[in-house]
């Protein structure tokens, strides 16, 4: 047996500990081994990594391994078990259920030192995927743990492509360079760091698990916003109902509202939501100086007046545009939950004009003023460009609408009361235009604010309301409110 501490007296106090628990033990075997003496090692495995020395390391869902006395005891009292100081069968039972690497402390206890983040725009980066899903689940359940902590805080959150974002993300397999290697299915299932220059604030998930969006395997969302409640400064908390409790409970994001300990917890380090905090922040290399994140006028999502700047699909994503926000309808979660547009898109302004995708391509297009941006996925590629690119006459400063049929590949272009025909193919505009909106497609009436292509059918959003227009009938078929979008 290999014991490392420091100073001397820990040692003392393990080896005593060690002594007394071995009398502790029952004498017959049971379900958890096949002999007393597996299950002291376990204990003594449990013990050291989460009631020995504090360290750095934070991290969710770790299969649990054991406790001697005075630490058994400790342990016991922690998770509310009666204090036996044996190693009985509850106290066996809650070492071998799913938990977090880190040592347990008391109620929503900050780490040694109360580090945090000395700036609240905090940036991150999914450095690596997990095959279990899809990059677009991913981006879409860390955006909605994010959430989690930023809507009772000041802080904001930028998704960026920098090395040097402050939060870095990523599925990784056994030892993977941060010394403390994952081990396989179940055990632990992901760590993450307090903050901190270099390994601060990295999150880190074990690929071998079975991750998922629901409640079969392990939850992606439960466990991503206990990691990331640890990689702002959250110990682990001993109330049974919080999310920084050490074991894993499902937790289903639909409806998930952050318990109050978590609250005073992470409050207690970055203040309220309304609080305005001095910034002094440390800017990604790769991102200039930016205005603030949030949006000037935040519309109610199912304000009956609300209309959109722009609509598009990206991947198995409807994107909605209004001002500085941005909706992400995903199919699968059939969830919508609204963002900053500047999570997503950090390098764009404040908002945008219109927005279309040639899966094709795969390439997104992004109009603001007299210019656009392109995408791929939500990695923005090159620098912004005139929109006289695409044939449009000098007079047009900017662009409404715009959406890409894919039958004809032909993106139409909306401008005022009039809209433009390009080849995406010849990459050239059509002869014959503009042409009149009213005129082409009957029954809408004014400007077009924003359209999108979905199984077939245009969608043409004009003000507050959302057409349907069936153009092999040439005619609006239905008419409904733009936010029904979102589910109102």
């Amino acid at each position: 047996m290999k014991i490392l501490c420091s100073p001397l007296s820990m040692c003392v106090l393990l080896l005593v500990s060690l002594v007394a628990l071995s009398s502790s033990l029952p004498r017959r075997s049971n379900k958890y081994g096949n002999s007393n003496r597996r299950d002291f090692h376990f204990a003594q495995e449990y013990l050291m990594k989460y009631y020995g020395t504090e360290g750095a390391l934070v991290g969710m869902l770790e299969a649990p391994d054991s406790p001697l006395p005075p630490k058994l005891r400790e342990m016991q009292s922690f998770f509310g078990l009666r204090v036996t100081g044996r190693l009985d069968h509850s106290t066996m039972e809650m070492m071998q259920a799913p938990r977090c690497g880190v040592p347990d402390v008391e109620n929503y206890r900050l780490f040694p030192g109360t580090p945090k983040w000395r700036h609240h725009t905090l940036t991150y980066r999914i450095v690596k995927y997990t095959s279990h899903l899809s990059r677009a689940e991913v981006d879409h359940v860390v955006e909605m743990a994010l959430s989690v902590w930023s809507s009772v805080t000041s802080l904001n959150f930028q998704k960026t492509f920098s090395r040097e974002a402050d939060i870095r993300i990523s599925f990784e397999l056994g030892a993977h360079g941060d010394a403390y290697p994952f081990d396989g299915p179940r055990g632990t299932l992901a760590h993450a760091f307090a903050p901190a220059e270099g390994l601060g604030g990295d999150t880190h998930f074990d690929e071998d698990e079975s991750w998922t969006m629901g409640t079969s395997g392990f939850n992606l969302f439960t466990v991503a916003a206990h990691e990331l409640g640890h990689a702002l400064g959250l110990a682990h908390s001993r109330e049974p109902s919080a999310l920084m409790y050490p074991t894993y409970k499902y937790r289903n994001p639909k409806d998930f509202k952050l318990p109050t300990d978590d609250v005073r917890g992470i409050q207690s380090l970055y203040g309220h939501a309304t609080t305005k905090v001095p910034e002094n922040p440390r800017p990604p290399a790769a991102i200039p100086p930016q205005p603030p994140t949030h949006p000037t006028h935040t519309p109610h999502t199912c304000d009956p007046s609300l209309s959109f700047d722009a609509v598009m699909v990206v991947g198995k994503e409807l994107l909605f545009f209004k001002d500085g926000l941005l909706w992400r309808r995903q199919s699968q979660l059939n969830d919508v939950r609204p963002g900053y547009l500047r999570s997503s898109f950090p390098y764009l302004l404040t908002s945008v004009d219109a927005a279309y995708d040639v899966p094709e391509k795969g390439t997104a297009y992004l109009f603001k003023g007299s210019q656009y941006w392109t995408s791929r996925g939500f990695q923005m590629t090159g620098s912004p460009r005139s929109i006289s690119d695409f044939g449009l006459p000098s007079r047009v400063r900017h662009v409404d609408a715009a959406v890409y049929l894919k039958d004809i590949k032909k993106t139409l272009l909306f401008v005022d009361t009039q809209f433009y025909s390009f080849n995406e193919p010849k990459l050239k505009m059509d002869e014959g235009y503009p042409k009149n909106i009213e005129e082409e497609f009957s029954g809408i009436g004014g400007k077009v604010n924003a359209a999108v292509e979905v199984n077939g059918f245009l969608y043409l959003f004009s003000g507050s309301n959302a057409y349907k227009y069936d153009s092999e009938r040439d005619e609006v078929t239905r008419v409904v409110k733009a936010n029904s979008w979102l589910g109102c």
